[in-house]
C-alpha cells in the first residue's frame, strides 16, 4: 500500500522545538523528491520545505529560513522536519508529500500547536 504517515506533532510553547517524521511505504522512496507542507486554520496549504531525491539540495519558505531543517534517510524511507524557535504562527497541520514525475503521494498530516 502506497502511503506516507506523519508523526511528531504536539503542543509546544513558543521558542520550543519539535521534530516531525514521515514514514514512507509502498513505493520507491529514493526516487521521490520530498516536501513538507502546512495548513493553518482558515488558510491555504503552503510549502514549508523540500529536499531532492538524493538529499543533495533543500529549499525553504522564507518564513522558516534558519529555524527549520528538512532531512531524509533513504535507507529507512524516512523524511524529517526539525523545527526550532517555534512561533504561534507555526500552528498548523503539517503534511508530508512525495513527488516524482507525474506521481504524487500525500500523508494525512500531523498537528503542531504552538501556544503558551
Amino acid at each position: 500500500q502506497v502511503q506516507l504517515v506523519e508523526s511528531g506533532g504536539d503542543l509546544v510553547q513558543p521558542g520550543g522545538s519539535l521534530r516531525l517524521s514521515c514514514a514512507a511505504s509502498g513505493f520507491s522512496f529514493s526516487w521521490y523528491a520530498m516536501s513538507w507542507y502546512r495548513q493553518a486554520p482558515g488558510k491555504e496549504r503552503e510549502l514549508v520545505a523540500n529536499i531532492t531525491s538524493d538529499g543533495g539540495a533543500t529549499n525553504y519558505a522564507d518564513f522558516v529560513q534558519g529555524r527549520f531543517a528538512i532531512s531524509r534517510d533513504n535507507a529507512r524511507d524516512m523524511v524529517y522536519l526539525q523545527m526550532n524557535n517555534l512561533k504561534p504562527e507555526d500552528t498548523a497541520v503539517y503534511y508530508c508529500n512525495a513527488e516524482w514525475a507525474a506521481y504524487e503521494v500525500w500523508g494525512r498530516g500531523t498537528l503542531v500547536t504552538v501556544s503558551s
